[in-house]
């Protein structure tokens, strides 16, 4: 780092020139880069008077604002003494004000701590007791997250001098300089120790990979072995499986920028794909991070998972990404992917970013996964945080439009739009969101340590991730194999970033119906799946939990139409004065395929006959709650229902009473009603025989609670009645019933929001509602019969 000629020179730097005795030294770093050890350290030996402004214990102590720190400031100032302002100060705008403070009674410095990142998030990590409480796990991604936001300061911005430290050396070079200015000294002015204007920005945790072994060195001792292997095939030779492929981010980028350059027309890709026709998906290992899975057990199932899946399927490659050269589970599962003699065209793995794999790496991927969390919301740390960073708000977005939350041991696809950061500058079509079994006793789901759960559940997670890769494709290689037959050319294809794709996403009466029923993650849209390809077929849990195999879905045959003979796609065509289209999608499926083939469900069966099965509800909203379930094929929903299916609804209708007659007998403090949804998330007519105490964790928004406790659910026995009167059952496709306040349905007093409302119904001993205890709609010990 360059130095001053005479850095504690007690005289003014220039003739007669009256000097500032104040100074304002802006330290600009990420959390770790030792800001305030710089601090402690220049004022333990220096020869003038400082104050160090720390906005984690501006406040007596404790965290404060940034006006506070201000005023501190000033008021230093105005003392005679001498400011640190310790805090990040890596945004632009959150020195402007410290520089104007200072502009006005004393030169202005900024120190910049440019420190390699791996050595901030590493401080940052193992340190205990910080004064701003930034320790531990959350530190790297927070370190990550604030690196991107780095704006390297300017003179422009009304610095005096700016001196950049990139390493310990420089750092103790700037304390000396510091310790050593004496009370009226002065130091030059100008930027000390940049080593290139031009240099990026260091993006954070996210570009730090594995140095690459110095088997092969040109004149120069770089090494061109790994990088060759990265930009001529992309792909590790048959026998380096055991290798582990990094991307160096831009150090290999700057050294082979000709070769860059040189091959960027062959990296082309169509729809995602690689010029060499292969299907990639890039994926980081599920669970094993902070849900703490235990890392033999999922190599394991990493490597069985991609071994079976490769059997089924040519042209794709799968491609498991870490951050760290040292990752254990890299390196078990390349040990085990040898064992078990896995072909490395086929499958390896990647360290590096994987929101960067493109434009650090030069390695495309169209698909990536997301180890997400069950809300399939953006933050906490690594990968969930970083894919929703690199892709922008567009993927939040998308996401919603696809489900709301997940659980564990299922995936769900969504497409990202061609405007999406991600797809512009890394390629990425799609992501899949995927949920595996949680080990750690401080986050959702935790399984106790049950690793024959786990072990299912993950299993499930890695089945599902790599289907609805499959499905996407798939459903490419239809589109391409219609083009190529058709004579097209020049069309864009349908999965680079478009949410068309191949399949319908715009079944908005699917949306609204599965606000209600379940977790929102019992509503993913879902990609297709070759049931040709595939024996099994995991789709994410449908309204009421269930997830089977053979689902009819609303899809395109693989020879790209529609099949008419597609029970997931069908025109009613029924006595209603209105003939209307409905899509079910795959997700919907479930009971429908158990009304079909309950033979295969034995497990979830309870009663079977000709016409109807019982079963439980996966996801129940009370202490009880059953679906008695139609057979009959094309009875879809109460909507369907018609005269001659009356004699089906009674049966249906007096099973239920049965099963609710059996709980009583049981538990004579329950009350059940029985009913139907207007509009139903699931396809097959199911009954609903549900308890009234409504205690379910299951029970967890303003949807579930409204589908039971408005008009918008019907009573069967008078579903009945309308239909003997009328020939039809009364609907009411109203959403915003769903949407009304919560009310308690026996006192019906508001509450703001499900945890209030369960706290209230616990202890409420109010009548329930008048109309159903006189007209006979409850069923209960005393009752034992509905009107």
């Amino acid at each position: 780092m360059e130095s001053d000629p005479n850095p504690h020179d007690p005289w003014p730097t220039g003739g007669g020139e009256e000097v500032k005795k104040g100074l304002v030294v802006l330290l600009v770093g990420a959390p770790g880069s030792g800001k305030s050890t710089f601090c402690n350290d220049v004022m333990a030996a220096a020869r003038r008077s400082w104050v160090r402004v720390c906005q984690d214990t501006i406040a007596n102590g404790k965290q404060g604002t940034k006006l506070q720190c201000l005023m501190s400031a000033a008021t230093a100032l105005k003392d005679g003494k001498s400011v640190f302002i310790d805090r990040c100060n890596l945004e632009q705008e959150q020195r402007a004000d410290f520089v104007k403070l200072g502009e006005a009674q004393a030169d202005v410095h900024a120190v910049v701590l440019d420190l390699p990142a791996r050595l901030c998030i590493s401080r940052s990590v193992k340190r205990t007791g910080h004064e701003g409480k930034l320790q531990g796990g959350k530190a790297a991604a927070v370190v990550n997250r604030m690196l991107q936001k780095k704006e390297l300061p300017k003179l422009s911005e009304g610095f005096s001098r700016i001196t950049f430290c990139h390493s310990e050396n420089d750092v103790k070079d700037a304390v000396k300089t510091y310790s050593n200015l004496g009370p009226s000294g002065n130091l030059s002015a100008g930027v000390f120790g940049q080593k290139n204007k031009d240099d990026k920005v260091q993006l954070g945790i996210m570009r730090f990979l594995k140095k690459v072994d110095k088997q092969d060195q040109d004149a120069s001792g770089n090494d061109i072995t790994s990088y060759r292997n990265l930009t001529q095939a992309i792909v590790p030779s048959q026998d380096s499986i055991g290798n582990t492929f990094s991307a160096e981010l831009e150090n290999k980028n700057e050294e082979h920028g000709s070769l860059n350059d040189e091959n960027s027309s062959e990296r082309s890709f169509v729809g995602g794909s690689s010029c060499d026709g292969i299907h990639t998906l890039a994926f980081p290992s599920i669970s094993t991070s902070d849900f703490q899975f235990d890392l033999e057990k999922a190599s394991d199932i990493i490597v069985d998972s991609v071994s079976d899946f490769l059997k089924k399927f040519d042209s794709v490659r799968l491609v498991l990404v870490d951050l760290s050269d040292k990752s254990k589970i890299l390196a078990l599962v390349r040990k085990k992917a040898a064992e078990k003699n896995i072909e490395s065209s086929k499958f390896f793995t990647f360290v590096g970013d994987i929101t960067q794999l493109y434009t650090k790496g030069n390695f495309r991927c169209n698909v990536i996964a997301n180890a997400t969390n069950w809300r399939l919301k953006p933050g906490g740390g690594g990968v969930n945080a970083a894919i929703y960073r690199a892709a922008g708000d567009s993927l939040e977005i998308a996401t919603k439009e696809q489900a709301e939350t997940l659980s564990p041991g299922n995936s769900v696809v969504v497409p990202l739009p061609s405007s999406s950061p991600f797809h512009l500058r890394e390629g990425v079509t799609h992501v899949i969101h995927v949920l595996g079994p949680n080990m750690n006793p401080q986050r959702p789901n935790y399984l106790k340590n049950d690793y024959v759960e786990g072990c299912k559940i993950l299993r499930d997670a890695y089945s599902s991730l790599f289907e609805n890769f499959a499905s996407i494709f798939n459903c490419q290689m239809r589109y391409e194999s219609k083009r190529s037959s058709s004579g097209i050319s020049n069309l864009q294809n349908p999965l680079k970033g478009t949410t068309g794709t191949c399949f319908s996403h715009s079944d908005q009466k699917i949306k609204r119906e599965g606000w209600y029923d379940s977790e929102r993650n019992k509503k993913c849209k879902g990609f297709p799946f070759n049931a040709a390809a595939k024996e099994k077929i995991s789709i994410p849990h449908g309204g009421h939990g269930y997830a089977h195999p053979e689902t009819h879905s609303d899809l395109l045959n693989w020879d790209g139409n529609l099949s008419s003979s597609n029970p997931g796609r069908e025109v009613k065509e029924t006595n209603c004065a209105k003939v209307t289209e409905r899509t079910w999608n795959a997700w919907a499926q479930a009971l429908h395929e158990i009304a079909l083939n309950p033979e295969k469900h034995k497990d979830v069966v309870m009663e079977l006959s000709d016409d109807f099965i019982v079963l439980n509800d996966l996801y129940p909203k009370a202490i009880k709650h059953v679906l008695v379930l139609s057979r009959l094929h094309g009875l879809d929903c109460l909507a369907d229902v018609r005269k001659e299916h009356l004699p089906l609804l009674k049966r249906m209708h007096s099973v239920g009473l049965k099963w609710a007659e059996m709980f009583l007998r049981e538990d004579s403090s329950l009350i059940f009603r029985l009913g139907y949804h207007s509009v139903p998330s699931m396809r097959q007519l199911h009954l609903h025989v549900i308890s009234q105490d409504f205690d379910s964790a299951h029970l967890k928004n303003k949807k579930h609670w409204n589908s039971f406790n408005t008009s918008f659910f019907r009573d069967s026995a008078d579903a009945i009645k309308e239909i003997e009167k009328h020939g039809v059952a009364k609907v009411i496709e109203d959403e915003s019933l769903l949407k009304m306040e919560l009310r308690c349905h026996r006192c019906r007093s508001a509450h703001p929001n499900i945890p209030r409302l369960k706290s209230h119904i616990a202890n409420c001993k109010a009548p329930l509602p008048t109309h159903l205890l006189h007209d006979g709609l409850l069923v209960s010990a005393a009752s034992k019969s509905v009107g």
